[in-house]
């Protein structure tokens, strides 16, 4: 039985582990974490989070500390993060996919003596455990492959009573990683403020908007991992509406659909590359979607093609969001009713700012520009980081003394305030004294029908400096030439920005959030000069 999400508190609680109490009180047989044939209530999650924060405290973990997890996504993940927010510490998921020595940096980054892993990763750990003097304790979540400590009998040895701990808003609760796709990662950290919905707004909770708007019997599909803010701000979010999340440990399109069928699943964020590979699946045709309610999107650009097949073969509403780490996740969104099959103006954009949210574009001096005018995206809200972990030169360079957060993103803002992202600004192509922004080029080349996937990168041109050159993954049995690309973008775009080449690849070199590498694209070309700019 679901209950009403306006009893919750979240507008007045002073942390999320407030609100998991709360509905461990009101509705303690719900399922909060589904995974495979484990489900964990409620009442559950606040009972094993007590237990950790009892261990966690034995361990001498004190408020301000950060602990760490390193492994695909689990349940298990949320029972402790809730846990170590119990006792004001700080949970700092690893992404599981990098190598040795960027595992071994950020785990010496954040001085985690404690860490948790998944199965599987119990080696990994062990490769680093010599560059990472300050670990004292891996505890694996699975009894199959862990390192020494087993999480359940860990736990279990401490009490499920409730923790004392003060928790204010404005404490740290979330350091997660960025990408890193230029230089070391940096650790973005989060708050309790940051984290609630609504928490930063003066008087009452303003009203959601409908597809926000937690409904009995929602059940969300967890399938973004978790060291990033799609997967744990996902998984959060449920968590505090008091659903119930399916968890992948990682995506699958064949799991994800039997999903979907057998636990009539109604919501669920993927991005858009992950959308492509859903569509592309031999079953997508068969299953029976008229459960699902809402597919939320985001982290990259979606082709108006792209979108056109997902909402003809899915059938439900779609809500396309833009965020970043160092916001929390979403802070503008696309609405459902803004989509439409035949495409629109409004469909090239990001959307508007979620409530409580302020946007605006400048310039590279921090000037606000006009509407309709190309610039840097700076936002201020209760949403942004308080900081980068450990790192005041990048924090004073994120964030003014204002307040704005710099998102390195390039876009701009029409008339009705609809946000419309170009690119990244460090993407920028400049040719012949014209800047030149590759989403719009991607756009007009994925249009065609024969291609499946495309990049748009810069590379060193005599003449015009930078010229652009696409690189394209075509589909299954098809073939195009470079001529035929460039004739067909000339068709939807301006010719000074069509590709002056074409390369054909296998695919493109994505992170785990699906953003493409442009780097590694460009970095071939760009070999032996000493700034990547011509």
């Amino acid at each position: 039985m679901g209950h009403d999400s306006t009893n919750t508190g979240i507008e007045t609680a002073s942390s999320f582990c407030e609100v998991v109490r709360e509905h461990a009180v009101a509705t303690p047989d719900i399922a909060a974490f589904t995974f495979g044939d484990q489900v964990i209530t409620f009442a559950g999650l606040e009972a094993g989070s007590n237990r950790v924060a009892h261990a966690l405290t034995a361990k001498g973990v004190k408020p301000g500390e950060r602990v760490s997890f390193l492994g695909k996504n689990h349940p298990f993940y949320f029972e402790a993060f809730l846990g170590a927010a119990k006792i004001g510490a700080v949970m700092t998921p690893v992404n599981w996919r990098l190598a040795a020595p960027e595992v071994a940096y950020i785990l010496g980054n954040c001085e985690a003596r404690i860490v948790f892993i998944g199965n599987g990763f119990a080696e990994m750990l062990a490769k680093v455990r010599s560059e990472t003097p300050l670990v004292e304790e891996v505890i694996g979540f699975d009894a199959s492959d862990h390192a020494g400590t087993d999480y359940r009998s860990w736990r279990d040895d401490y009490s499920s009573d409730p923790v004392s701990h003060e928790i204010g808003l404005d404490d740290d609760a979330l350091q997660l990683y960025t990408s890193g796709t230029t230089g070391r990662p940096k650790g973005a950290v989060l708050t309790h403020r940051s984290i609630l919905p609504d928490a930063g707004t003066d008087g009452p909770e303003p009203p959601k908007r409908k597809w926000q708007e937690p409904v009995e019997g929602d059940v969300s599909l967890l399938a973004m991992p978790c060291f990033h803010i799609s997967g744990t701000g996902g998984g959060l979010t449920t968590m505090l509406a008091g659903s119930n999340s399916i968890v992948l440990p990682e995506y699958d399109p064949t799991k994800a659909l039997d999903l979907i069928e057998n636990f009539n699943i109604s919501k669920i964020f993927l991005v858009p590359a992950a959308i492509q590979i859903l569509l592309n699946h031999p079953r997508a045709k068969e299953v029976d979607f008229s459960r699902l309610q809402y597919i939320t999107y985001g982290a990259s650009p979606i082709p108006l093609e792209l979108m056109k097949q997902a909402m003809e073969v899915l059938g439900c509403g779609f809500v396309q969001m833009y965020g970043m780490t160092e916001t929390s996740g979403t802070i503008v969104a696309l609405n459902p009713e803004d989509h439409v099959p035949e495409g629109s103006p409004k469909m090239r954009s990001v959307g508007t700012p979620l409530p409580g949210v302020e946007i605006k574009i400048v310039d590279e001096e921090g000037a606000e520009v006009a509407a309709n005018e190309v610039g840097e995206i700076a936002t201020r809200s209760s949403k942004n980081m308080s900081r980068y972990w450990n790192n005041p030169d990048a924090t004073a360079e994120a964030i003014d003394a204002d307040g704005w957060l710099r998102t390195g993103d390039a876009g701009y803002l029409d008339d009705d305030g609809y946000l419309y992202i170009h690119d990244r600004v460090k993407d920028m192509i400049i040719s012949g004294g014209e800047n030149i922004y590759p989403a719009e080029v991607e756009n007009a080349v994925y249009a065609h029908p024969k291609v499946a996937d495309v990049a748009v990168i810069g590379v060193p041109d005599q003449k015009w400096g930078e010229a652009v050159k696409a690189c394209v993954v075509l589909k299954d049995g098809e073939s195009l030439s470079e001529a035929e690309i460039i004739t067909h973008s000339r068709d939807h775009i301006a010719g000074y920005k069509c590709p002056k080449s074409v390369d054909f690849i296998e695919a493109l070199p994505r992170n785990p959030s699906g953003k493409i590498l442009r780097r590694e694209l460009r970095a071939p070309y760009w070999e032996g000069k000493d700034r990547a700019v011509n």
